[in-house]
């Protein structure tokens, strides 16, 4: 049995001012997945400019941040915000929809590539394997601030949570398997399948696949929002809900036969 380090929320105060390991980890993800667009852009044959890919990152905050957000309070929580619409904007409390977030970055994407004049799939294309750096840091963040834990385990790492339970249950680290699955192996798999040309549209469908069986897994073990609870047999989640369309579109992506190849796969890694 493992016990969580109780770390402070709070990284660095100044005065008043005090900064989030949160809010850190989302400018972990932002900045990595600069940094990689940027490697990546610089490649031969990558048809893309490095200029575009700060372009690309600030688009995807605002949908990352904006959209997590909005679908977090729609997708999970209406009726508190709804009494406290003020809180809405109070990011540092926690409370961020991946979902949200997922439907954010697509309509940032196409705003992009209808300013670029690029096709949608292939600015997706391009972004997906840069996205999971993100994923992995914001889990670590959910870590962090002791959310997101799963069900009682006597598993021999089973954690306990003070947050969670003072009656000391240890409990499954489901945010260290998702920062894990989402995070590390995801980012391997997609960094490797897309350093060969593909189909375009395939890097996209293999991130929304991926993504969406490693996380209907972990709905297994990770405890649903108490104020949700299960939707139907004491384990289907919300999470699995909004998961589930995520594997159908990754799978039609990645089977059906478009012609041609997205540019950024053309690019070796």
């Amino acid at each position: 049995m493992l016990k969580h380090p109780n770390i402070d929320p709070v990284a660095i105060k100044f005065g008043p001012v005090q900064v989030h390991w949160y809010g850190l980890m989302y400018l972990i993800g932002f900045v990595g997945g600069y940094w990689l667009g940027v490697y990546r852009a610089g490649k031969p044959h990558s048809g893309w400019r490095r200029e575009e890919v700060s372009d690309l990152v600030f688009y995807v905050a605002v949908g990352v941040i904006a959209g997590g957000r909005l679908g977090y309070v729609l997708f999970y929580n209406p009726g508190y915000y709804l009494q406290h619409p003020l809180e809405i904007v109070f990011l540092w409390s926690g409370g961020m929809s991946f979902h949200g977030g997922l439907l954010g970055v697509l309509a940032a994407m196409w705003l992009f590539a209808r300013n670029s004049r690029r096709p949608f799939l292939a600015v997706t294309d391009f972004l997906a394997p840069l996205v999971p750096i993100g994923l992995g840091a914001g889990r670590v963040g959910n870590f962090i601030n002791q959310e997101l834990w799963g069900r009682p385990t006597d598993l021999p790492w089973g954690m306990l949570f003070p947050a969670a339970d003072p009656s000391a249950v240890p409990r499954h680290p489901s945010m260290l398997y998702e920062a894990v699955l989402e995070g590390l192996v995801l980012f391997v798999v997609l960094w490797l399948y897309s350093s060969r040309p593909r189909a375009v549209g395939a890097v996209s469908g293999a991130f929304l696949l991926l993504y969406g069986v490693f996380r209907f897994a972990v709905e297994f073990v990770r405890l649903p929002d108490a104020h949700i609870g299960y939707l139907a047999f004491d384990w289907f989640t919300m999470g699995h809900l909004l998961t589930l369309p995520m594997i159908v579109a990754g799978l039609w992506l990645i089977l059906r036969q478009p012609g041609g190849s997205t540019g950024a796969a053309a690019a070796s890694n």
